[in-house]
């Protein structure tokens, strides 16, 4: 998918909302458990609820690495699910992958060719060869953790180095990558106040951001310092959305929840566009 292409896809569904397919057993309503399937059919469930909500579905491949080859496949039978039904969708694999190049390339293949997927997460710290092989497909994307939203960030990615502190470097640097137009960025939504920052290196790359609500980021600070003239910006929200509810009504109650965040973006696209 190209990156005009889910920017036509905002403007259609004044949404730039992600939503976190993160799946656990032990949260879902407990009369899934009893289908052959529980884990595809509470995907399937939350997807046909929402997906006219939000332009993209990030499935966290470690809540289905957890059930060996059943999670496997229902990860494998979501993302044929999406493509099939959805194929306009921006499909997100949630995979933090980073290796060496010829590992990276299995993972590349694993990720975009066998489960056709449009973007992997992709840790940077083994440098250009554990993700230029990410970035050799066309019309796929890396998305690159930079600045992440999670309390032990602040242990390697904001220490300075010689005056500019290591997330900057990181963003600098991956610029100078083969495809660099491939490249997306995860930037924590509790890091608000980077954005700005950011903004100033890569002020045409889109940002995958996890942190608003459950997390406690807010979504109008980081549309005030993370938006760009294509909005630029892939908001997540997991929890607060697919476990709105573990009762029968879990697939009303998380679209409630998706139209609450898809209202709130459609209004400040709208402020956008009429300034």
């Amino acid at each position: 998918m190209t990156t005009q292409e889910i920017v036509q896809q905002i403007q259609n569904k004044k949404s730039f909302l992600c939503i976190g397919l993160d799946v656990d057993l032990s949260k879902i309503p407990q009369h899934l458990l009893e289908l052959e399937d529980p884990l595809f059919e509470f995907n399937k469930a939350i997807i046909d609820a929402t997906h006219d909500l939000c332009v993209s579905y990030k499935p966290n491949t470690a809540f289905y690495e957890a059930y060996g080859i059943k999670g496997w496949l229902a990860l494998q039978k979501t993302i044929t699910y999406l493509n099939e039904r959805h194929p306009d969708i921006f499909t997100i694999a949630d995979a933090k992958r980073g290796d060496i190049g010829n590992t990276s390339t299995m993972y590349a293949k694993a990720f975009f060719e066998d489960l056709n997927f449009d973007s992997v997460t992709v840790a940077p710290y083994m440098g250009k060869d554990s993700v230029e092989p990410f970035l050799a497909f066309e019309n796929k994307h890396a998305i690159l953790l930079a600045l992440t939203s999670n309390e032990g960030a602040f242990d390697f990615q904001t220490k300075d180095l010689g005056g500019k502190e290591l997330y900057k470097t990181v963003i600098e640097t991956s610029q100078t990558w083969k495809n660099p137009e491939r490249l997306m960025y995860v930037v924590g939504a509790t890091k608000a106040e980077y954005f700005s920052e950011i903004r100033k290196i890569i002020p045409e790359s889109f940002l995958l951001v996890p942190g608003v609500g459950t997390q406690g980021g807010s979504l109008k600070e980081v549309c005030k310092y993370g938006m760009n003239e294509n909005i630029g910006l892939l908001i997540n929200s997991s929890r607060g959305i697919i476990y709105a509810s573990n009762g029968n009504d879990f697939a009303q109650k998380a679209r409630e929840e998706a139209l609450k965040m898809q209202q709130e973006m459609e209004v400040i696209l709208r402020n956008k566009y009429a300034s």
